[in-house]
């Protein structure tokens, strides 16, 4: 509507609500009255003053609209920051009064002793754990009497590693195939290089990616000296794949190379083609085909079995060549050596072959040994010593006897004068006693013959040129 309602509405309806407000709040004389005066009327006393609040006409009750300055403001100023202040925090309640320590426990000479038994077994509370090591170090009579219980206590509780036996995997599988022969079986001459690349894998399973690229030296005996060679341990696994190829390709399997072209068939060229044509250096890519390689030839070989073919293989190695069973062999003992290569590079517990192997891989190299010996004569690095003389192939010659001790030992008559000859004890002119682990890390470059923890006696050449023989089978 446009007669003038609106107009109306606006100016009347609030002003006059306004005026009604503003005169509800005027008192008596026509004055405006404070809120806090209409509202404290309610609290006060029977005396005529409020309870807590102080006289009604106070500052506080709105009597004095004027502030007085020596009273505090009516709305307190916000309080100011230690921090802004640059004073120093107070301290912690803890620091201003700190708990009071307990006492140390003191006891007499007799509990303390009578404490020692249960101290050795680490059964003592805190208290008198610290009071039994306090009075140990005055008596020395206690002191005594402690260091017995405490090795008495090492006796009866003796450390145990942690680490799973070698032999284990060998025992299990033994006892698996007693119940139930498989259908068909690994050959005795694989068995070793089946559980040394199992062992070798279960490593690599527990390493970490950066620990493939750790540092690793390959060492070997070359002539008159030891030599290394700096990688990996992938590139130890590349080394591997490489080598067991030649195996590979004895048996008809693909060639890991491919058709990477080496400077020939020895393992140190293969390995070297393959790490100078890799686009990368190798990295934890390499064990699936390392891996795939071991398991298609233990395959391979147990469906070959014993069959007269697999007899007449023999493997290349560029210089020389080996059957199919010692190749094998062969092949176990540079995993288990490599092995061991990478697990002190990576810091991991690792322990040598079972008994049953290591003598087999020990056997391989006492039978090589006089080929050994008689490359080493035709080169001029071993002497012909003044007794040799030459014998008939099958006949009797000079000997030495080589004792290996501990696990995997054995006895071997090593023939000195020929390859073809055969070690006689009624010939033998000396005797070499070695450790088993010692003799193959010998053979394996990794200990120098004139470093061999060795028992001698006899004809100190022929010993010589045996010791330098067996370091001489080692290789890259």
């Amino acid at each position: 509507m446009n007669d003038g309602s609106a107009d109306h509405f606006d100016h009347g309806g609030f002003e006059d609500r306004d005026e009604r407000d503003d005169k509800d709040d005027r008192d008596s004389k026509g004055e405006r009255t404070d809120d806090w005066e209409s509202r404290d009327d309610g609290i006060r006393g029977k005396d005529g003053q409020q309870e807590g609040y102080g006289p009604p006409d106070g500052p506080a009750n709105g009597g004095d609209r004027g502030q007085d300055p020596d009273q505090p403001p009516r709305i307190p100023m916000p309080r100011a920051s230690v921090e802004d202040g640059g004073r120093l925090l107070p301290a912690p309640a803890a620091l201003r009064d700190p708990a009071p320590q307990p006492a140390p426990l003191v006891l007499e000479h007799p509990v303390l002793k009578s404490l020692l038994g249960a101290w050795a077994l680490a059964a003592c509370s805190p208290d008198e754990t610290a009071a039994v090591e306090e009075h140990l170090g005055d008596c020395g009579s206690c002191a005594d009497e402690a260091l017995r219980l405490r090795g008495a206590v090492g006796l009866l509780h003796p450390p145990e590693s942690l680490d799973l036996d070698p032999a284990l995997r060998t025992r299990v599988l033994d006892g698996c195939l007693d119940r139930r022969p498989p259908r068909i079986p690994v050959p005795e001459w694989a068995a070793p290089y089946d559980a040394e690349t199992a062992r070798l894998d279960a490593l690599l399973q527990d390493i970490g990616d950066a620990e493939w690229h750790a540092p690793v030296r390959l060492r070997w005996f070359e002539g008159e000296g030891p030599t290394s060679r700096r990688t990996t341990v992938a590139g130890v696994i590349a080394h591997l794949l490489t080598v067991d190829g030649l195996v590979a390709v004895a048996l008809g399997l693909d060639d890991p190379l491919g058709d990477v072209a080496a400077e020939g068939p020895s393992p140190g060229a293969r390995t070297e083609a393959y790490w100078r044509t890799s686009h990368f250096p190798p990295t934890r890519s390499v064990r699936a085909p390392w891996r795939d390689q071991t398991h298609d030839l233990v395959r391979t070989v147990s469906f070959a079995g014993g069959s007269s073919g697999s007899a007449r293989l023999a493997v290349s190695y560029g210089e020389f060549e080996l059957p199919l069973h010692d190749a094998m062999l062969d092949r176990a003992f540079e995993c288990w050596v490599h092995a061991e290569d990478i697990a002190e590079a990576v810091d991991y517990p690792y322990e040598p072959p079972s008994a049953r192997h290591l003598h087999r891989m020990i056997d391989l190299a006492a039978r090589v040994l006089p080929t050994a010996l008689a490359q080493r004569r035709r080169t001029g690095l071993a002497s012909p010593t003044h007794g040799r003389h030459l014998v008939s192939a099958g006949g009797p010659g000079r000997s030495l006897r080589l004792e290996i001790e501990g696990s995997g030992g054995g006895e071997w008559l090593i023939p000195l004068d020929s390859p073809a000859a055969v070690g006689s004890a009624e010939h033998e002119v000396a005797h070499i006693a070695l450790d088993g682990v010692e003799f193959c890390r010998l053979a394996a470059g990794h200990v120098s013959p004139a470093e061999a923890a060795a028992g001698q006696v006899g004809d100190r050449e022929a010993i010589k040129d045996v010791l330098f023989a067996a370091a001489s089978l080692s290789r890259m």
